[in-house]
């Protein structure tokens, strides 16, 4: 079996458990079980193990403690990713890993080789139990004092894995609406959710750039252009995104109008930070202005950095593009970023994941389209990029109820294919690609 079978195939494995999980009567809170539970089971299930954050029901109210649970371990092993969460178990049993095991780290993280791949692992994962329990423990001072200790400790360590993860998920009805104004839940939520979504190399490079700075030490660490073009792309989105939302919304009676302008700024800033496929939301998403909508749809497309626990088409997808633009309206046949020059093969990939990207987009909203046209387009399209984007932002109209099965199933294959990676998953249908020795003569072709 192929390492891009093998990963597809994990993921579904993980998400036909978590749903076997989720259908107990023991997850749930006392209700009356028929068939809708497997429905909200296998998207719940989807939602979390693809660190989404979509919803169908209540997830405080529906599910049981042990429910929630299942959940927070599902959303752990889908933002770690099924291969690196596999390989630390190896690692822990003591068992040493193949070279299959390694090429598939190599591209679950979209990594260049298969060196020092064990240590890789071993880092993320310290990695991750520093930011969640750091998270957990400043959360535990705005949870505790109004919850209890008790609670506060699991709300407080439930909100800061599904933060570290992108997931999205919340035990609150109202997501984060009720801590719009709190500057603790509104620094801490969106460093987690950055840190998590920027990928392990960059934060590593960071690190140890850092490190360099503090102990002034005489060698120079040369900046890889992975952690510059994250990092520059990253702030630049938070910065527009933080503007643009302040702009369209300043003046709606329903999101930022009746706060004062220090909440209006600080409100901006998480929803910008959490359409980076976070999911958690101060505002409710279904009051925003077309506007607004829109501003986040194309945020949540772009979504995370390759190798950090979000989605989208990724910001180098992004920057690659826009410098493939600049250079042709330059005249340059060369694509180049920060004086270096970044392979076709590269520039092919990026098309690659941004057309099928956009061809999935298309297919779910004509589908969801024809199967429930009460719903407006621009509420169908919203749920079906956050789907894609793993992102869990919602109108509103997947938890009234009123969305069709069919719908729910349609957003399910959307949060696997945009967990995944089009990609990958094309890679595990046609299997891998073989090279062609074949050279077929060049000819222009009219563009524009």
């Amino acid at each position: 079996m192929t390492v891009s079978r093998t990963i597809c195939i994990g993921f579904l494995a993980v998400i036909l458990f978590g749903t076997l999980l989720l259908s107990l009567p023991v997850a749930t809170m006392p209700t009356t079980w028929d068939w809708n539970h497997i429905i909200v089971a296998l998207f719940t299930s989807t939602s979390a193990v693809c660190v989404t954050g979509h919803i169908v029901v209540d997830t405080g109210t529906y599910f049981s403690p042990f429910g929630q649970l299942c959940i927070l371990a599902l959303v752990q092993i889908g933002g770690l990713g099924y291969m690196t969460a596999t390989t630390f178990l190896l690692l822990v049993l003591g068992r040493r890993m193949g070279l299959k095991d390694k090429v598939a780290i190599q591209q679950a993280l979209d990594r260049s080789g298969i060196q020092g791949v064990a240590q890789l692992v071993r880092s993320i994962i310290a990695t991750t139990l520093i930011f969640e329990i750091t998270g957990a423990l400043l959360m535990l001072f705005v949870f505790a004092p109004t919850f209890g200790f008790d609670r506060g400790l699991w709300l407080s360590l439930f909100h800061s894995i599904s933060a570290w993860n992108n997931a999205g998920f919340s035990l609150f009805s109202d997501s984060l609406v009720r801590f719009q104004a709190s500057p603790l839940i509104n620094l801490v939520i969106p460093a987690l959710i950055i840190f998590g979504g920027i990928g392990y190399e960059t934060i590593f490079e960071m690190y140890l750039w850092l490190r360099e700075r503090i102990l002034r030490e005489p060698r120079q660490m040369i900046v890889s252009l992975n952690f510059k073009v994250a990092t520059s792309t990253t702030l630049l989105l938070l910065g527009v995104g933080t503007i643009a939302f302040f702009m369209v919304e300043a003046q709606n009676e329903a999101t930022l109008n009746p706060l004062n302008f220090g909440d209006r700024v600080l409100t901006a800033w998480f929803q910008s930070v959490t359409t980076r496929t976070a999911g958690f939301n101060s505002i409710d998403i279904g009051k925003m202005t077309p506007a607004g909508l829109f501003i986040t749809i194309a945020l949540m497309f772009v979504g995370a950095s390759p190798g950090g626990t979000g989605g989208g088409i990724k910001t180098t997808t992004l920057r690659i593009l826009t410098s493939c633009t600049k250079s042709i309206l330059r005249g340059r046949e060369e694509v180049q970023m920060y004086k270096r020059q970044i392979p076709m093969s590269l520039v092919l990939k990026s098309v690659g994941v941004a057309m099928g990207s956009m061809t999935t987009v298309v297919c779910a909203t004509i589908l969801i389209t024809i199967s429930d046209p009460e719903f407006n387009f621009i509420q169908i399209l919203f749920e079906v990029v956050s789907a894609f984007a793993t992102v869990g932002l919602s109108t509103g109209i997947t938890l009234d109820g009123q969305f069709s099965i069919f719908a729910k199933l349609v957003l399910v294959a959307t949060m696997y294919i945009g967990r995944v990676g089009v990609l990958l998953l094309m890679a595990a249908i046609v299997g891998d690609p073989k090279p062609s020795f074949v050279r077929y003569p060049e000819e222009n072709l009219l563009i524009g």
